[in-house]
């Protein structure tokens, strides 16, 4: 069945022609006005019928020269600019309409396509009115393109004169008549074969079967271009049948070993999905094993004069009512006490580590878990049951860590292998302790000197360097220019308040001799850029036997506690434990720092792995109804059909490229012809009237109307067009739809602007 539908008319099927044409002089009326007003804003009309073929007509307006009516006073250049917008387009075939009862060396047509077509390779001359000729002309020698030749040449038609629209002649009979009138021309029967309006529509096809045929080749790479680009994604829906009763079943298998083993990778470190922008999963928990955990640990070690206070008073509570009498010898009950509460002491940065490990692990859960997003509920509930398992291992990781500090604190071994023992310890100054240590570097870092740079605009960084005997500083990182180095005798540590202005954290070192540290500075400000940072200096500095600097604020009631250290032999019994009490916990920070990571990755890290890989899945399906766990997200079900369709219709659209490509006949272009004619034309009063007329519409298998101007623009269509909708009145370009018509759209019928008929001369 044949039908229209207009564009500002969604939905409504107009069948009877007459409607369409009454719609066309309604709707123009509407957007001009009655009184010869014009619109850039197109009439969108398609029509759908077996009996033509695939091509888009714009019916372009001839150029009015004085305006009448509601028209505006630059009415030429208004015209003459919206033709350009059409004609210029460079897959837009041009049929130069020109009468043949007028001057052609004047036709504002083809003078206009010259200008945007300048090689003729998308110019077509059409002649109409040839039934209209003064006897004895015609217009043989102009179709035989030997007179004013073009390129692709010229094609003659006879339309219906006014009349026989005003008579409602049949299409049908038109062309008959058409048909009839070349055959019986004696000047032009012998070319009847290429003229008249069939004709016409043959040529348009044929330009529009080359011009598909050239952009084949860049079409055909797009296509597999986006082809490849979404294969990856649709091999997983490739498979996906919403029909089969074990698909949940076996998805949420697939998901929980997906889950599973995405899990372990991210744990046990893997070559693909790398991340690179921080650390994550085993690398930060390596990270909190060798790095943090001991940090804390350093972090914990005792305050000098604090340790030396409590040994004090350990001996004078354990010599009791004797210490009246000379101490003669050391009370090894001081030394078990002062150690047991250290060791106690241990238990905070443990347990911490744990906390540390714990949240890591949930976090690395939430990323294994955005891979099962297609499945909402699965997705919540399986970080719920493996989150849930995590913080249940997490008590018993703690208890039994707590359980290791007190095996610890039950006996303590004064036997083992590496303590010094109390005749060493006797004979061990905290100096001869140090000295042991050797130079050994024990941290490097960026540090900004704070104080230095003042005076010369401003706070510098610096590459430092700290050992067992010295802190040294370079210009980089590649320690080449050493700028300074500070022995560390007799330095302390203190805290320097933050400046308001300033974003860093401060600390200074001092010496206790009131001696300048660097050239004429009392002070060494060093800055980081975080508290945490200042805690890691301060504690590699301890390490490196410079203290802090606290003021004693524990006195007892008669202020005897500073006292204690002045009797020279309890002075020797004090330093004697406390050489024993830092021989003994260097050996249990050793121990704690290789069994509590042993014990976190055997309790916590090695158990959730099993949990995943054995008893994840019981638990999902003791937890919820597998039909309610496996239920898609609509984000989901929307994009895996959006991908499925467009991955057929890519893999559709390239077997019918590949149809075309060898069964389509394309025509060469025609050679060059010396059309410099156009240019050498005077040009001359236009032939079309001024004055707008209504336009017409022919029945569907119909030619384009008889110009009586410049020529309707033909587009032809890009790889992407199939019947795009029509403008009939002057506008702006429209938007060329990506597929092809379902009815196989038909050549579009041209309309103008209303225009008064002009008067036919006679």
């Amino acid at each position: 069945t044949e039908y229209a539908e207009f564009l500002h008319c969604k939905g409504r099927k107009f069948t009877d022609f007459d409607e369409v044409r009454q719609e066309i002089e309604v709707e123009t009326d509407r957007v001009t006005g009655v009184n010869k007003g014009i619109s850039s804003v197109p009439i969108n009309l398609r029509i759908y019928s077996p009996h033509v073929l695939s091509l888009t007509l714009i019916d372009l307006p001839g150029i009015t020269k004085v305006p009448v009516g509601d028209q505006p006073p630059d009415i030429e250049q208004q015209i003459r600019d919206m033709i350009m917008q059409f004609i210029s387009r460079e897959n837009c075939l041009i049929l130069a309409v020109t009468p043949a009862n007028t001057d052609l060396a004047n036709s504002d047509a083809l003078k206009l396509a010259k200008e945007v077509d300048p090689q003729g390779l998308r110019t077509i001359g059409v002649i109409t009115k040839l039934d209209l000729m003064d006897d004895g002309t015609d217009a043989r020698e102009i179709l035989e393109n030997k007179l004013l030749p073009l390129r692709r040449g010229y094609i003659g038609v006879v339309n219906r004169s006014q009349k026989d629209i005003d008579g409602k002649k049949d299409i049908k009979a038109a062309l008959l008549a058409e048909r009839k009138f070349f055959l019986s021309h004696p000047a032009y029967r012998h070319m009847a074969d290429r003229m008249g309006t069939p004709y016409l529509q043959k040529v348009l096809n044929q330009q529009l079967t080359n011009h598909i045929r050239d952009t084949l080749p860049a079409f055909r790479s797009k296509l597999q271009n986006q082809l490849l680009s979404i294969e990856h994604e649709v091999e997983v829906y490739k498979n996906f049948r919403p029909e089969d009763p074990t698909r949940k079943t076996k998805a949420l298998l697939q998901m929980v070993q997906q889950f599973s083993v995405d899990f372990e990778k991210r744990i046990e470190g893997s070559g693909d999905q790398v991340d690179t922008l921080e650390l994550s999963g085993g690398a930060k928990i390596n990270r909190i094993f060798h790095e943090r955990f001991p940090f804390e640990l350093v972090k914990m070690e005792f305050n000098e004069k604090e340790l030396r206070r409590e040994i004090s008073y350990a001996i004078k509570n354990i010599h009791g009512i004797r210490q009246v009498l000379p101490c003669l010898f050391t009370p090894d009950m001081a030394f078990e006490a002062i150690v047991k509460k250290q060791i106690v002491k241990l238990k905070g940065p443990c347990l911490k580590s744990v906390d540390l490990v714990m949240q890591e692990l949930i976090n690395t859960v939430k990323k294994c878990t955005k891979k099962l997003a297609t499945y909402p509920r699965l997705c919540e509930e399986t970080e719920r049951i493996v989150a849930g398992y995590i913080r249940e291992r997490e008590e018993k990781t703690k208890d039994q860590v707590l359980l290791l500090i007190d095996i610890q604190v039950s006996y303590i071994n004064t036997n083992h292998e590496d303590f010094i023992g109390f005749a060493n310890a006797q004979q061990r100054s905290s100096q001869v302790n140090k000295s042991a240590v050797g130079n050994q570097v024990i941290r490097k870092g960026w540090l900004t000197i704070n104080n230095i740079g003042i005076m010369k605009g401003g706070s510098k960084e610096y590459w430092f360097v700290l050992t067992a005997e010295s802190l040294s500083w370079y210009k980089d990182d590649e320690e080449k220019e050493k700028k300074y180095m500070l022995p560390l005798d007799n330095l302390k540590v203190r805290d320097v308040e933050k400046s308001f202005m300033s974003s860093k954290h401060i600390f200074a070192l001092f010496n206790t001799e009131q001696r300048n540290v660097y050239k004429d500075y009392r002070f060494l400000e060093l800055a980081c850029d975080s508290q945490e940072e200042v805690d890691s200096w301060k504690a590699s500095l301890l390490r490196a036997g410079v203290y802090p600097d606290k003021s004693s604020t524990e006195n007892d009631e008669n202020g005897q506690a500073d006292n204690f250290s002045m009797d020279p032999q309890l002075e020797r019994q004090v330093e004697t434990i406390r050489n024993l009490v830092d021989s003994y916990m260097s050996i249990i920070n050793k121990c704690i720092r290789d069994l509590i990571p042993k014990t976190i990755m055997h309790l916590m890290i090695n158990n959730v792995k099993e949990f995943i890989n054995a008893e994840l899945l019981a638990h999902l399906y003791s937890s919820e109804d597998q039909n309610t766990l496996m239920e898609e997200s609509a984000e989901q079900v929307q994009r895996r059909d959006e991908m499925l369709r467009m991955y057929q219709a890519l893999k559709e659209a390239l077997a019918i490229i590949g149809d075309i490509s060898t069964s389509t006949v394309s025509t060469p272009a025609p050679p060059p012809v010396d059309d410099s004619w156009l240019q050498q034309a005077r040009r001359s009063p236009p032939p079309s009237p001024s004055i707008q007329r209504r336009p017409t519409l022919n029945n569907p298998p119909t030619r384009p109307l008889s110009g009586r101007g410049p020529a309707p623009a033909i587009p032809s269509p890009g790889p992407q067009s199939g019947a795009p909708p029509v403008p009939f009145r002057p506008g702006p370009l429209p938007q060329f739809p990506s597929g092809g018509e379902a009815h196989g759209g038909p050549p579009q019928v041209p309309s103008r602007p209303t225009r008064a008929p002009p008067s036919v001369p006679r």
